[in-house]
């Protein structure tokens, strides 16, 4: 029994993975995948804002920003390229990249409550992928570096 006790690994031992590196390396490669994604449906959004400004069954009174669809359309496109590149920064474990991925996410999340009487599935599809974001990215952020 006590040979059994001292080859058994420790609760530490099991939840690092081999490199040493702790399962919160998912937890923000997860991070680098949604914001490549989040980036991603922020140009389509934008696209759709420029190209369609019919696409949005709200008129432009109902948005709680008054600002037309074309303003709307590049701040979309604008904020996704930056959330695109910091993305793929983050899988390199750039510290500038977890920084702008938090405080994009955190924008993007505000900025989306003002276009939820535009298209409410969409924002609030967007505002929980912002808070998912944030979470893998400001907790044990620093360990994608070790695995990397």
């Amino acid at each position: 029994m006590s040979e059994y006790a001292e080859s058994a690994p420790s609760t530490t031992q099991r939840s690092s993975t081999y490199a040493g590196t702790s399962g919160w390396v998912g937890w923000i490669a997860f991070a680098g995948i949604m914001m490549t994604m989040l980036g991603l449906f922020h140009i389509i959004q934008g696209f759709v804002a420029l190209f369609n400004d019919k696409y949005f069954v709200v008129a432009k009174s109902g948005l709680v920003v008054h600002a037309n669809y074309t303003a709307w359309g590049w701040v979309h496109i604008i904020a996704g390229a930056i959330v695109l590149a910091a993305g793929f920064a983050v899988f390199a474990g750039q510290m500038w990249a977890r920084v702008v991925g938090t405080i994009v996410a955190l924008v993007s999340a505000c900025l989306n409550i003002a276009f939820l009487g535009a298209y409410p599935l969409w924002s609030l599809m967007m505002i929980a992928l912002d808070v998912i974001i944030v979470m893998a990215l400001t907790v044990h952020g620093s360990e994608i570096k070790a695995g990397a």
